[in-house]
C-alpha cells in the first residue's frame, strides 16, 4: 500500500537534508512545465525550504500553447519565476550546426532539453541555487528522458516514485487538479507521452511495482527499453589504470 502522506512527509525532509548537507541557505531552482512531475517538485521543495528560496524557471520554446499551466503552478505557490525563451539560442545552435552536418532528427529533439538544462544551470549559479531533477520512476526506467537535459540536475525528489505515485502526493499537496491530472506531453514532437511510449503509464507502473502486464508485446517493449536505457542512470564510465 503507497501512504502518499507518509512519502510526502519522508520527501520533505530528504531535501531538507539534502540542502543541508550540500547548499545550506541555497535556493531550489526548478524548470517548471506545468505538468505534474515539476509541479509537485516545485510544491515539495516550498514546503521543505519555503517559497522564498524556490525559484521557477518557465522555458517556452516561442509560443507554448500551455504556459498558462505553468504560470498557474508559479502563482498557486507564491514563488519567484523567470522566463526565458530559448527559441533564439536553439535556432542560434542549429543555424551553426548546418553549416557543418546535417542534424538527425533525435538531434532536433533532443537540443531543446539540453539548452534548458543549461539555462537552470546559468539561474542557479547565478541565484545561489541548486538545479531540481523532475523525472520520476517510470519515466527512467524505460529511459524516457534526455541525458544531460531533463535527466540532470543536482537532487531528484521523484526518481524513485511512478507516475501514479506522483500524482498522489500531488493531491496530498493540495495542487490544483488540472496539473496533476493534465495529459503528459514531451514538448518536442507534439505527442504525448503514451503516444511516444507505446504503452500507459499505468501499464508501466503496474509492471515496475509488481512484475505483471497483461501484454506480452508490451513487456517486451518495456523490457528493452529499460535494458538498452540502464546508462542514462548510471555515472559516466571512467578508465582507471593499473598501479
Amino acid at each position: 500500500m503507497f501512504d502518499a502522506v507518509k512519502i510526502k512527509n519522508d520527501c520533505v525532509e530528504w531535501i531538507k537534508k539534502f540542502f543541508e548537507e550540500n547548499g545550506k541557505g541555497c535556493n531550489a531552482v526548478v524548470g517548471i512545465s506545468g505538468g505534474k512531475d515539476s509541479s509537485v517538485v516545485a510544491a515539495l521543495c516550498v514546503e521543505a525550504l519555503g517559497k522564498d528560496r524556490v525559484i521557477g524557471v518557465l522555458m517556452p520554446c516561442g509560443e507554448q500553447h500551455d504556459i498558462d499551466m505553468a504560470h498557474l503552478l508559479v502563482n498557486h505557490l507564491g514563488i519567484k519565476h523567470l522566463v526565458v525563451n530559448i527559441k533564439d539560442c536553439i535556432e542560434g545552435l542549429k543555424n551553426s550546426l548546418s553549416k557543418e552536418m546535417n542534424l538527425s532528427e533525435q538531434s532536433n529533439v533532443n537540443l531543446p532539453p539540453r539548452i534548458r538544462m543549461s539555462t537552470l544551470y546559468a539561474v542557479a549559479q547565478s541565484f545561489n541555487g541548486r538545479v531540481a531533477n523532475t523525472c520520476n520512476l517510470s519515466e527512467d526506467w524505460v529511459g524516457y528522458s534526455t541525458r544531460y537535459g531533463d535527466a540532470a540536475g543536482d537532487f531528484s525528489p521523484l526518481c524513485n516514485l511512478t507516475v501514479a505515485e506522483v500524482k498522489e502526493i500531488g493531491a496530498v499537496l493540495g495542487l490544483p487538479e488540472v496539473l496533476v491530472q493534465k495529459t503528459p506531453i514531451d514538448g518536442l514532437c507534439g505527442k504525448t507521452d503514451e503516444d511516444n511510449l507505446g504503452f500507459t503509464y499505468a501499464e508501466l507502473d503496474r509492471y515496475i511495482r509488481t512484475g505483471e502486464i497483461d501484454n506480452a508485446e508490451t513487456k517486451h517493449r518495456i523490457d528493452n527499453m529499460h535494458q538498452r536505457n540502464l546508462f542514462k542512470l548510471q555515472l559516466m564510465p571512467g578508465f582507471k589504470p593499473e598501479v
